[in-house]
């Protein structure tokens, strides 16, 4: 992992995903406390007509927080870890050069047509893949690009011991591949129906419980694969950098990655307890999601280890504390997901709010802690300054920690509050509460959530503010830091 003198490094692409992980961090974060307000105080739904609906707003907060925000900012990390991990430069190959520039351009027509798009309500209406087939067919030929820097820079790196990292950066690639395009198989009705929809929409060629099938085996290896595998090959990078330390255990670490391959895949049935789904199917969902402790934990623990002996950091260098706290929600959240997914407890919380804390807490907590992290890290490296303000760095931290708990405590207590009420019976065997009964008592819970994620983004504005002053008026660097990053009080 030590930097080659021999080899002078090419950044502009990583610098280019940094700013659109700025700018779509941005834009997510801010439609997300939009409508959170909206589920608190509904009025706000009409404030601009259609297009400030709670229905056209929510498709641009998951779309931009994961393709734009997440992938922007594990591909910034790629173009920086791989050419150092690899011992390659891409000035030194000028097709490697040119991939990576197509990948970034078509990557922002992508989001550029999905902001539109979704914005003025042309949907799949499949959650997590609502962009039509033309722009579906966009987003395999930047996969595709990415899949050919990826295997391009491994077969002509002068490094041959294949990091840890890049496991999971290709772990990330194939799995998106195929789920995504499996997913996605559908049937543009203009081309089979004479004046039935416009000549951009198309229905899914799954239906009934064979599309519920094939939606949460991508959905949630969405998660699996994009929030995880792709995060974790950030942290087994970063953390050690930063620390100056050793990872832990390597081979610990390839236990974690085989076996979170293997058990994650196969998770997604826990999303479809109760339904019309194959008894056996539900029950094989749990049972891995449960198994899926053991991986996930593996992980954490392994980059909790690597600060033994080394704790006072987190006290000293603000990037470490929001990695360790990285990985806590990580851990908290990879055993909640599973406790959620056991048949007893699902009954209580499936369709309630407290689903929409855990995925928060792990949104909020693990992922995107992590980026900015790698984004603070990057910075001096990427722009030759030092961070603007450390001080800076440390006030967004408690303000989003503060976010992020008021945020799944509230949905903890909406959850729970609304799994027992919906259950509730009078002495006659009828439901005791109507559905209003339960809105209108979730309507403090949902304020208090607004409050958490306003914090969250008010937190991030910090860092976009920290971020942007270190790329212009930084503290100019003569020579690369080795670890701790530098920073101005």
């Amino acid at each position: 992992m030590q930097q080659s003198t021999a080899v002078s490094y090419d950044y502009t692409v990583a610098r280019w995903f940094t700013y659109t992980t700025i700018a779509f961090g941005i834009i997510g974060m801010l439609v997300g406390v939009i409508i959170a307000l909206q589920l608190a105080f509904p009025a706000l739904n009409g404030i601009a007509g259609e297009y400030s609906s709670f229905g056209r707003l929510r498709p641009l907060h998951t779309n931009g927080i994961i393709y734009g925000f997440t992938l922007s900012g594990i591909w910034a990390s790629w173009y920086y870890i791989s050419q150092r991990v690899l011992k390659v430069s891409l000035n030194e190959y000028p097709f490697l050069k040119l991939i990576s520039k197509l990948h970034f351009a078509v990557y922002f027509v992508i989001m550029l047509l999905a902001v539109v798009t979704l914005w003025m309500g042309i949907s799949t209406s499949k959650e997590y893949i609502q962009l039509e087939w033309p722009i579906d067919i966009l987003v395999v030929v930047a996969w595709v690009l990415w899949g050919i820097s990826i295997f391009g820079a491994i077969g002509v790196r002068r490094e041959k011991t294949i990091y840890i990292s890049l496991w999971y950066f290709i772990a990330t690639f194939l799995a998106i591949a195929m789920l995504y395009i499996f997913n996605n198989l559908a049937v543009p009705t203009a081309f089979v129906s004479e004046g039935v929809g416009a000549w951009y929409h198309s229905v899914s060629l799954y239906a009934g419980t064979n599309d519920a099938l094939v939606q949460w085996w991508f959905g949630h290896n969405a998660v699996a694969f994009i929030f995880t595998s792709g995060i974790i090959a950030l942290i087994y990078y970063f953390l050690p950098k930063e620390s100056g330390q050793p990872v832990f255990s390597y081979k610990l670490s390839l236990y974690s990655f085989w076996s979170l391959m293997f058990v994650y895949l196969w998770a997604g049935g826990h999303h479809l307890i109760y339904s019309t789904v194959p008894d056996w199917m539900q029950t094989f969902g749990s049972v891995f999601s449960v198994v899926l402790i053991l991986p996930s934990w593996g992980t954490a623990i392994n980059m909790l280890l690597t600060m033994k002996g080394q704790w006072q950091q987190i006290a000293e260098n603000p990037i470490i504390k929001l990695m360790i706290l990285a990985s806590t929600f990580y851990m908290f959240s990879t055993l909640e997901g599973p406790i959620q997914a056991i048949k007893s407890v699902n009954a209580l919380a499936h369709f309630t709010d407290w689903i929409v804390g855990h995925v928060h807490d792990g949104v909020l907590g693990w992922v995107a802690f992590m980026i900015m992290a790698a984004l603070y890290h990057m910075a001096p490296r990427l722009f030759k300054r030092e961070i603007y303000s450390k001080k800076l760095v440390d006030i967004q931290f408690w303000i989003q920690t503060v976010g992020i708990v008021l945020y799944f405590t509230s949905m903890w207590i909406a959850g729970i509050t609304q799994g027992l009420m919906w259950r509730a019976t009078d002495q006659f065997g009828n439901l005791a509460y109507s559905f209003i009964d339960t809105v209108n008592a979730l309507h403090p819970y949902y304020a208090i959530r607004g409050l958490g994620g306003l914090l969250y983004l008010i937190g991030f504005f910090i860092f976009s503010y920290n971020m942007y002053k270190t790329m212009t008026v930084g503290k100019e660097l003569t020579e690369e830091p080795a670890n701790k990053t530098p920073m101005s009080a």
